[in-house]
């Protein structure tokens, strides 16, 4: 069994360079330039399908050897998340709107 390492500060040294510890503030803001938080976020409250899509090229982007590749992955990655997130606002608005619509219509049918 591995012990979890529970101190802040004490996790492996790769890992740290994605916050930013020099912000004092009540909630520190994270750099991510690959995206793969907003990649993320737009699989649980987006379109999955391209929400997965944008965590595939956040992957690779973090994975590229070739930084110009990368910052092309990455810009990929955040344009697919932000489509992710405003479809399915889309479609969570057009609900009540269709909803009216058919209400609408069937007074009219009466």
């Amino acid at each position: 069994m591995i012990p979890l390492n529970t101190v802040p500060g004490t996790g492996d040294a790769e890992n740290n360079d994605t916050c930013d510890e020099g912000v004092i503030s009540a909630a520190p803001f994270c750099t991510d330039k690959h995206h793969r938080k907003l990649a993320i976020c737009s699989i649980i409250c987006g379109v999955s399908c391209i929400g997965v899509k944008a965590l595939i090229y956040s992957v690779k982007a973090e994975m590229s050897e070739d930084l110009e590749a990368a910052q092309n992955l990455s810009q990929r990655a955040k344009k697919f998340s932000i489509i992710s997130i405003v479809i399915w606002v889309l479609i969570v608005a057009s609900f009540p709107l269709l909803m009216g619509l058919i209400s609408y219509l069937l007074t009219l049918l009466d």
